[in-house]
């Protein structure tokens, strides 16, 4: 025997010593339980706003409903309830990829108990933030479930794209006063209802937050909006057409978009507008 065979030859046989010493890779036991009938078996779902909290009380939080593919019946509805989370925990904390993220403290969730007798597909929706319907966005997911086989802890977890955003002032249906200088104020939260601004843990720096003043559907001006920590609100000023240029009125418009998440949202409101010269009194 060569020199050059005998090297691989030394080689296969320590790493045969070394497979025989290492533990077999095994999967895990098959489940304890009854081959059939009917198994209870708890599903837990989370609706969460993407790169947020999940959506609880404050927000309205958020409906789901369970649907048997194969049959379309509904397995379970409601509504989620409970606490957007923990900021400092889905926020801040580095984890593994199979580490919980939402249920490492209390937060909202739907949770029910079905009753399978075999492996089923489902669809799971949600639809939310329930509070706000002009800013409620809808997501679904399919799924197969094993009876007695249980998803709880983070659970089957659906994001929700978008902001709440909100004009705060000039109030709606508040009529404007032609040829005026007014100041549009505009709140921007997540779906979960957490603050955008500068700074946080949503920083307004990262997103496009911009007002537009329209006659009828044209865009006649884009507005630079600025954050006021006193108020919370996005801020610029405007100037307000004469009365023949906007007799239908103006409308304000506010969005907020962040191209990183996909995350965009936005409010209208339609203002009236009336002349400046009040009218004047009649003397008696």
């Amino acid at each position: 025997m060569t020199r050059s065979s005998f090297v691989p030859i030394v080689l296969l046989a320590l790493l045969d010593l070394i497979a025989c010493l290492l533990p077999s890779a095994q999967s895990q036991t098959p489940p304890d339980i009854p081959l059939n009938g009917p198994q209870p078996t708890t599903v837990l779902v989370r609706v969460v706003a993407q790169g947020a909290m999940v959506l609880g009380r404050e927000v309205g939080g958020a409906r789901i409903t369970i649907t048997d593919v194969t049959t379309g019946q509904i397995l379970a509805t409601g509504i989620q309830q409970g606490e957007a989370g923990d900021q400092n925990q889905i926020m801040r904390t580095p984890r593994m990829m199979e580490e919980p993220i939402y249920s490492t403290r209390p937060s909202a969730a739907f949770t029910t108990t079905l009753h399978l007798q075999k492996p089923t597909l489902v669809e799971i929706s949600a639809e939310g933030p329930l509070a706000y319907p002009a800013a409620i966005q809808k997501t679904r997911t399919t799924l197969l479930l094993i009876p007695g086989q249980d998803l709880i802890q983070d659970g089957v977890i659906l994001h929700l794209y978008g902001y709440l955003v909100q004009i705060e002032r000039p109030k709606p249906r508040e009529a404007l006063i032609a040829r005026n200088d007014v100041k549009l104020h505009a709140s921007v939260r997540t779906l979960s209802g957490s603050l955008v601004r500068p700074h946080g843990d949503w920083d307004s720096r990262k997103i496009r937050i911009y007002g537009e003043v329209l006659i009828d559907d044209r865009v006649v001006e884009r507005l630079q909006l600025f954050y006021d920590e006193g108020s919370r609100t996005f801020e610029a000023p405007f100037f307000v057409p004469s009365l023949h240029e906007v007799p239908n009125g103006i409308i304000l418009r506010v969005i907020a978009t962040d191209l990183a998440t996909g995350n965009t949202g936005m409010d209208q409101v339609n203002y009236p507008v009336l002349s400046e010269h009040l009218p004047s009194q009649s003397v008696r």
